[in-house]
């Protein structure tokens, strides 16, 4: 039996559903929200509706966009001919604070994780693939996360790719192993993508 109200109880089980997020968390969230003024809780929940209303996903990279191409892919003073393959679009913005490059992006929309049930058909790979061979790509930066799912991902990648005779770079080490990208800093980040290497599936 629950010690709060159900309005309560139910704002703690959503909150509890988001990442990061813990029971305790859950409680501390929700209290918060309840006490906000009622001006205040209005405008989250309508930033949350307007968000869901007109946020979509780039037709062509996958990455966050209130429009059909994202602002990175409209750009044309972007080098072409390299792709940054990223596991999630907040990694975008890890990549871009470097100033360290500056060409396309391709987001997965995940990593390869059969625990959870994440295989290769659930990410944007066919997609990815597509692109490659309708463009005039001459290297593809895999900057998949540092842990287990990240590297299998790259690897994955890279022997799908390399029979298409496009150069495939991984960023180097220097990032912690078992981290994420968005929580890199941006000198640490800027070096691994300057100090990428070659990759092979083999």
């Amino acid at each position: 039996m629950s010690i709060y109200t159900p309005a309560v109880q139910l704002l703690i089980d959503e909150l509890g559903k988001l990442p990061g997020v813990g029971p305790k968390s859950a409680q501390r969230i929700a209290f918060h929200l309840v006490k906000l003024p009622e001006q205040d809780a209005l405008r989250l929940a309508n930033a949350i509706n307007e968000a869901k209303e007109k946020v979509r996903f780039c037709e062509i990279c996958f990455n966050m966009s209130d429009t059909n191409q994202c602002e990175i892919c409209v750009d044309q003073r972007r080098d072409p001919a390299i792709i940054c393959v990223v596991e999630e679009p907040r990694d975008i913005v890890a990549v871009e604070k470097t100033h360290e490059y500056r060409g396309y992006y391709h987001v997965l929309q995940g990593a390869i994780n059969p625990i959870d049930g994440i295989g290769p058909e659930q990410l944007k790979i066919r997609e990815l693939l597509q692109r490659l061979q309708e463009g005039s790509i001459e290297e593809v930066i895999l900057c998949t996360n540092p842990n287990i799912e990240g590297e299998a991902t790259a690897m994955y990648l890279a022997k799908l790719i390399g029979p298409l005779g496009i150069p495939v770079t991984r960023i180097a080490s220097g990032l912690p192993v078992g981290g994420d990208l968005e929580y890199a800093d941006e000198l640490t980040l800027g070096r691994a993508i300057e100090g990428r290497r070659a990759i092979t599936g083999s």
